[in-house]
């Protein structure tokens, strides 16, 4: 995921319209690419948090592939 001051994106551009975390509405100072698409949040900490959450969620994932494949890592 990148953030907004890593790559140009746009408010309008956004899939939500509404934080998903909080249930404000999004702000053009928070958004992050996820999968190809612009999602908002209301704040950076909002959108940071998201990004903390996909991490930990990819980790975990590569994690039981691993071990899954008899990888352990």
């Amino acid at each position: 995921m990148a953030p907004a001051s890593e790559t140009t994106l746009r408010i309008e551009d956004a899939i939500n319209e509404i934080c998903p975390w909080s249930g404000k509405p999004i702000s053009a100072d928070s958004l992050t690419l996820y999968n190809g698409a612009v999602v908002g949040f209301c704040n950076a900490e909002c959108r940071d948090k998201f990004a903390r959450a996909v991490a930990s969620f990819e980790d975990a994932l590569q994690a039981r592939r691993a071990a899954n494949a008899g990888i352990y890592q």
